[in-house]
């Protein structure tokens, strides 16, 4: 083995060292809150604190459940989370690809307009925004919620599939039209299926968005029965269950543990759809 080699590898095990370490590092947090909702004792903070639990139970995990309206905000998650991403995908599906596809007047003039309206703060929005919403009586209202998703996350997929749309060869598509497909079929036999791992990636990162999201759900809904699960953990932590850490861990542990599976389920499309939509613009 040459020195060259020999210098290449140690670097390549050290790289690998380092991002194991780093990766130990960011699951600190993680492993710190399982362990407060495994924990009997009502201890945040100790010197004699140990990630095993000393008195091990389930008792945290079953007081979210029954003592808390935990069912009833995961269903407006859910919800939210579901319609927000069908909505978005719809529109930002065909959008993506027309401007990927078409040159119109205006077409660059558009996307800069809508990366524009896009990089603003939210919390910049929230008076006009609310001044809309009132008028028409979706104020505590799930729709007005999904209207603001929507709105919001439609530009972000929009902008995330184009630049994946101009990676597939327009020569797949003129093939494909030699061969007798229509327009319809092109789209639907040909370019979706190679987008797939852009529209999955898309639909995930939605899916995060409207999971995790707590400004709009905490200004625009109101009452337990409106919260969504962002919010009913902060109103859990601001109710008298706010001395009981351990319960207000395992209520984050649960509330993560859907959108982790979903996303270790999506895994293998995260590389492919994550760096061609962010390469051409």
């Amino acid at each position: 083995m040459s020195r060259k080699k020999l210098r290449e590898g140690l670097g390549l095990t050290a790289l690998n060292l380092l991002f194991i370490l780093i990766c130990f590092v960011t699951l600190i947090p993680i492993l710190y809150a399982l362990s407060v909702s495994l924990n009997a004792s009502n201890r945040l903070l100790s010197s004699d604190f140990s990630f095993i639990p000393k008195s091990f139970t389930l008792d945290n995990y079953l007081a979210v459940f029954t003592g808390e309206d935990i069912l009833t905000w995961l269903k407006n998650s859910i919800f939210l989370a579901g319609a927000t991403v069908a909505l978005s995908l719809l529109v930002a599906i065909p959008a993506a690809y027309c401007f990927s596809r078409r040159r119109f007047p205006g077409r660059r003039l558009i996307l800069r307009w809508l990366v524009l309206l896009n990089s603003f703060p939210a919390i910049l929005s929230m008076f006009a925004v609310y001044r809309l919403l009132r008028p028409l009586g979706l104020i505590n209202h799930r729709l007005g919620l999904l209207i603001i998703y929507t709105g919001t996350m439609a530009v972000f997929s929009l902008w995330n599939m184009k630049g994946y749309f101009d990676t597939i060869p327009v020569d797949i598509e003129e093939a494909a039209q030699i061969d007798g497909a229509g327009p319809v079929q092109v789209v639907t036999k040909i370019v979706l299926p190679l987008a797939r791992p852009s529209i999955i990636v898309t639909a995930l990162m939605v899916l995060i968005y409207v999971w995790n999201e707590y400004i709009y759900a905490t200004t625009f809904m109101t009452g337990e029965e409106n919260y969504t699960l962002a919010a009913g953990l902060y109103a859990l932590q601001a109710t008298e269950m706010s001395g009981s850490w351990p319960v207000f861990a395992a209520a984050a542990i649960t509330v993560s543990v859907p959108v982790l599976i979903i996303f270790f389920l999506c895994q293998k499309y995260m590389t492919s759809g994550l760096t061609a939509g962010g390469v051409k613009g």
